[in-house]
């Protein structure tokens, strides 16, 4: 099968979002990957950004991504069940916790504390009240 923009008629326009969507992808994709051995960067949500800016942009781009062994499950796993895995939960905890330490640690104003939990705990609220797979 062929990327969209091969079946394209050939306008400027079109093909100039198409490019847009396949940077993004691929700009998300590099985060995602920088999230697996950063462990306060997420990989989950940038991969499913990926996936829906290669949806858009790049059909095979976007198969690529969601055969991929290491990447395909999470994505496949939100997309049938809207479900996170137990291993991304406690990451995401993990990660939650070393952010509020390290915001402690570091001296940061009450109000950047204090917004941080807030919006952590929303994040976190979200992550464990989705389904989980294995």
């Amino acid at each position: 099968m062929r990327d969209r923009a091969d079946n394209d008629s050939g306008t400027g326009t079109h093909r100039a979002k198409l490019i847009a969507w396949r940077v993004a992808g691929l700009f998300s994709l590099v985060l995602a990957m920088l999230g697996i051995v950063l462990p306060l960067l997420p990989t989950t949500p940038f991969l499913l950004l990926a996936a829906f800016c290669f949806g858009r942009g790049s059909e095979r781009l976007h198969r690529w991504l969601l055969e991929h062994p290491r990447f395909g499950p999470p994505i496949r796993d939100w997309r049938e069940n809207r479900a996170i895995s137990r291993r991304a939960k406690g990451l995401a905890a993990l990660a939650m916790l070393l952010v509020i330490l390290g915001a402690i640690l570091w001296g940061v104003s009450s109000a950047v504390l204090i917004t941080q939990i807030v919006v952590l705990t929303a994040v976190g609220v979200f992550v464990f009240t989705r389904p989980s797979s294995s």
